[in-house]
């Protein structure tokens, strides 16, 4: 079975992707995010003709009451709290900063003097790239070098920059996300340092959250499991991240209803969430499956952050195995597809390839810098970024990707999981 054999409709496609952005920015915890999980199971059931099961995924509740940045001059700074960031003092916490640039380890060691007793300031970089240092890497440095607070300053202008805090049980520090200007602002002048004052008020509680999952069973028992992901952050509409691969999703499942039945491989459609936080919702899944069920498993084909841009890539997470039949399957579908090779634990085909599942993520933007998936995690992930077209050209691939998977050779599927 080929994608060719099946139409995305694209019209439809688009119709759904603008109702997720409508819901917000779907942080977890909030009435967007249950407001785009309830749209989510409904045409969920109506894409796949299967009932949802819902598999409840425990975490750390977290949500800020109060966000204040404060210079020498007693003006307020544009700031933003990074998720499950640690609160400080009812009246903050005020230290000089460390501008630690891109917070390289060699930027770190070179500062290794400076940082203690003060909040360190670091860059966010094109999350999309390969040499990128995630913020939880720049975040785990700073509180290993003694570090009071983290801020990290993001690309655009009077807009900060979101994400997790990266806090784990017994390290961690506030944070908060900042504007470029800011970041500017802050750095040190011949008079020496800046001196800032960081409040954030927040509070935490165990808390659950559901994946939703639509099974199409095949012929064997086997599955290809298609993904993206629910939850957001709240700066503005998740629009890229991952709305976008959602609606593609969702749209992939639909062509394919009517035919999965009488394929080998069943279509799981699998929309995790918790996926902000340090991509817990696909961690919980993959931790559920016995050694049977991983075997059964041929490959996870994980849509996230599309439609952005005219080039495709493919995160094969060192499953050099699988490359050929990705590469043909591009060339069978007409869209142009990249690879890149080694594991970037960006998102949640992470925890499959951890797991020994043949895993890649399918990202718009790699390597670009001019792309538009650079306004991922700021104001300015909204629904005009993304283009109908390059969202359908998307759609296409993946669909010829999965058809094609659900009815691979038993040899073939083997070779995929070939390092």
């Amino acid at each position: 079975m080929t994608g060719r054999d099946h139409d995305i409709d694209g019209e439809r496609m688009w119709n759904e992707f603008i109702r997720i952005c409508d819901c917000g920015g779907r942080l977890l915890g909030t009435a967007s995010e249950l407001a785009a999980r309830q749209l989510l199971e409904k045409i969920g059931r109506e894409a796949t003709g299967a009932a949802v099961q819902q598999m409840s995924v425990s975490y750390d509740g977290w949500q800020a009451s109060r966000c204040e940045l404060t210079g020498a001059d007693g003006g307020q700074l544009t700031c933003h709290p990074l998720l499950q960031s640690p609160v400080t003092a009812p009246g903050g916490l005020e230290a000089e900063v460390v501008d630690v640039g891109r917070g390289t380890r060699q930027e770190f060691a070179a500062h290794a003097d400076e940082i203690p007793g003060r909040i360190v300031m670091v860059r966010h970089e094109l999350m999309f790239a390969a040499g990128t240092i995630h913020r939880s890497c720049k975040y785990l440095s700073a509180c290993k070098a003694g570090a009071a607070g983290f801020l990290i300053a993001g690309p655009l202008p009077n807009s900060p920059v979101s994400g997790s805090s990266g806090f784990e049980d017994g390290m961690g520090i506030p944070a908060l996300g900042i504007s470029r200007d800011v970041g500017d602002a802050l750095a040190s002048t011949s008079h020496g340092r800046q001196k800032v004052r960081m409040v954030i008020a927040a509070s935490q509680a165990p808390a659950q959250a559901p994946n939703l999952i639509f099974d199409m069973p095949g012929q064997a028992g086997e599955w290809v499991v298609l993904s993206a992901h629910i939850d957001g952050h709240d700066l503005a509409e998740s629009a890229i991240d991952d709305a976008s691969g959602l609606a593609v999703a969702l749209a992939v499942a639909r062509a394919l209803s009517g035919q999965v039945a009488a394929c080998r491989r069943g279509l799981r459609l699998v929309l995790f969430n918790v996926e902000e936080w340090a991509l817990n919702g696909s961690a919980h899944y993959v931790a559920s499956l016995s050694h049977h069920e991983r075997e059964a498993v041929a490959i996870n084909v994980n849509i996230d952050c599309v439609g952005v841009g005219a080039r495709l890539t493919a995160l094969t997470s060192g499953f050099a195995g699988c490359e050929p039949f990705l590469l043909a399957q591009s060339e069978q579908a007409g869209v142009a597809l990249n690879l890149f090779r080694p594991l970037q634990m960006n998102s949640d085909h992470g925890n499959f390839a951890k797991a020994g599942i043949p895993a890649f993520r399918l990202v718009s933007g790699f390597n670009d810098a001019s792309a538009d998936t650079r306004f991922v995690l700021t104001a300015e992930d909204t629904r005009d970024k993304v283009a109908p077209d390059n969202l359908e050209a998307a759609a296409r691939l993946t669909l010829q990707i999965v058809a094609a998977a659900l009815t691979a050779w038993p040899e073939d599927v083997a070779g995929w999981r070939a390092g």
